[in-house]
């Protein structure tokens, strides 16, 4: 099997860009300027350097000793809740920005969940001296306020979203509009969906994460592959990070971790691949929920950075092949992950992160096995949804 992008921008079945005609010269614009600019030494080092010095990477893949004894096998955290602005997502971003600095692009474009994508625009914005507009779901500015002060404070404009759920979902699809009605704005899209090139440029920008622990996991046991890679997945940037370099070695188990919500045949979910079938959305053809009149079946969970009716045509391509296992979990199960990893490593995770350690009770380890989990992004923005649950799990 073949898990990387066709030329054409599928993965299997799953990819395209199903999008309005005006909107096809920018996505081939994109394509363009990726291939032009992105192998380039001038490039690379300006990217790398940003990196090292403005994230602090590379991030720390940590031995977390009382999970690992807990689970009876090795459990190493990949740390991007480390990064600078606190999250995977400014990898990403910054390596976008710096194609829209080289396509002229002097005005960008961003959606956002929970908040970590908006702010890490906003600060890659500042610090290149580009506008930028951020549209995010009115529901989750209210749930997510720190981050909306935050891009704020950074010189974003916020601008809500107030059609539908009033989150992600709703959120992209006004920041598309947008972009049909100001074509010559740069949207910085920050999952690995939307119209190609979107899906692989994203992940291509989040490989850094696999890509370093490569290298960590050479270093600490002499070898380079773990056996099991675990990552939450809404969209799926950080798990296309994460996963990225062992595609293709089917030896390591690729486990991505959806949000359950108030559970999977509740009505009040997010688990794409469990409710979801074939479709498009956003400008992909990949796994959605919908109704059998294909309407899009509004999403939930308690995380907003999981709160996607969708998911990204790499995610679907590898659930349609079996080369990845997707597992869910509830509001319920994160918090009590999310408490139980701050009680035992003594680090705070952001929800959408909570969901994968959540996993971890669901998968029979070996105690030789390797396992390494992506904690996506820190908890600093949950706080006020923590403080809410502490008396039940403190």
């Amino acid at each position: 099997m073949n898990y990387q992008v066709d030329e054409n921008g599928f993965y299997g079945e799953f990819g395209g860009a199903f999008i309005p005609e005006l909107l096809h010269h920018n996505c081939e614009e994109l394509s363009a300027a990726f291939a032009q600019y992105y192998d380039t030494e001038e490039f690379q080092a300006e990217f790398q350097s940003l990196l090292r010095d403005y994230v602090g990477r590379p991030s720390p893949l940590y031995y977390a000793p009382k999970l690992s004894k807990k689970y009876n096998t090795t459990i190493l955290l990949k740390r991007e809740d480390l990064n600078h602005t606190g999250a995977h997502k400014v990898n990403n971003t910054i390596g976008q920005a710096l194609l829209a600095k080289r396509m002229g692009k002097t005005k960008i474009l961003a959606e956002t969940g929970a908040g970590q994508h908006g702010v890490a625009t906003a600060t890659i914005c500042a610090l290149l001296g580009l506008e930028c507009v951020v549209f995010m779901g009115e529901i989750d500015i209210a749930r997510q306020a720190p981050n909306v002060e935050r891009m704020k404070m950074l010189g974003a404009t916020v601008v809500a979203a107030t059609s539908g759920s009033k989150t992600l979902k709703d959120a992209t699809n006004e920041a598309i509009r947008y972009w049909i009605n100001h074509p010559d704005t740069y949207y910085l899209i920050g999952s690995v969906v939307g119209p190609h090139p979107y899906p692989a440029l994203v992940a291509k920008f989040q490989s850094v994460i696999s890509e370093e622990v490569k290298k960590q996991l050479m270093e600490k046991y002499g070898k380079e592959n773990p056996d099991y890679v675990i990552a939450c997945v809404g969209g799926g940037s950080n798990a296309a990070g994460a996963f990225y370099h062992f595609l293709d070695d089917e030896d390591v188990q690729l486990i991505a971790v959806e949000a359950a919500g108030l559970g999977v045949d509740s009505g009040e979910t997010a688990a794409t691949m469990q409710k979801g079938s074939e479709g498009i959305i956003h400008g992909s053809r990949t796994m959605l929920m919908q109704d059998d009149d294909g309407q899009i079946v509004e999403p939930y969970s308690i995380s907003a950075g999981l709160d996607y009716p969708g998911v990204g045509p790499l995610h679907a391509h590898l659930f349609k092949t079996g080369r990845g296992t997707f597992l869910n979990a509830t509001d319920e199960e994160a918090l009590k992950a999310a408490f139980m990893l701050t009680k035992e490593e003594g680090i705070i995770p952001a929800l959408e992160s909570a969901h994968a350690i959540a996993a971890l009770e669901k998968i029979n380890f070996k105690p030789q096995d390797i396992v390494v989990l992506n904690v996506s992004g820190r908890g600093d923005k949950d706080m006020e949804t923590y403080m809410k649950f502490s008396e039940k799990f403190s």
